[in-house]
């Protein structure tokens, strides 16, 4: 990605960044010490990056697929969710879910694990839905899905999951 860094003296403590014809328009204030320059556009760099990356892999809306799969296998097709998706920002977990507002993420490190990884960091989430804590109801229901314990052992072997037991934690 080409970066145009375009240095205001106006500026005296924001840093804006957009795309413009393929090219990547940093607006930093005047004076800034060239190792935070660097930081800075490398920031905002990763963060364009990250957006555009959301974008694509979210466009297929594979996760909403798997989604209606599984509400349907296991949950009769009762749950929703007022979103499934992707996202950049999650490097500590895989997934995640808000069960007051029905929001599910998934990080975007598990777009290229198999669909049966896939299928259980998403069975993990929504059974969120139904049970909002690490219960023994939730485990239970959790490990319907029949590939739970194979996709728990990629994930750790992948170093993706801390293997804490199916008692506490979260993906």
């Amino acid at each position: 990605m080409n970066v145009r860094i375009i240095r205001s003296p106006a500026r005296k403590k924001t840093v804006h960044a957009k795309i413009d014809d393929g090219t990547l328009m940093v607006h930093l204030p005047l004076g800034l010490h060239p190792e935070m320059e660097e930081e800075l556009v490398g920031r905002m760099k990763q963060k364009i990056e990250n957006r555009q990356l959301k974008t694509a892999i979210n466009k297929e809306e594979r996760l909403k697929r798997r989604f209606d799969h599984l509400n349907n296998k296991y949950f009769k097709g009762k749950l929703k969710a007022a979103s499934i998706e992707f996202v950049t920002n999650q490097n500590r977990r895989n997934g995640s879910c808000t069960p007051d507002n029905r929001t599910i993420r998934i990080s975007h490190k598990l777009r290229d694990v198999p669909d049966w990884v896939l299928d259980y960091v998403i069975m993990h989430e929504i059974t969120h839905l139904v049970h909002p804590d690490h219960s023994k109801a939730f485990w239970e229901k959790v490990s319907e899905y029949k590939y739970s314990e194979r996709a728990r052992g990629f994930l750790i072997a992948k170093g993706m999951d801390d293997g804490v037991s199916n008692n506490e934690g979260d993906l």
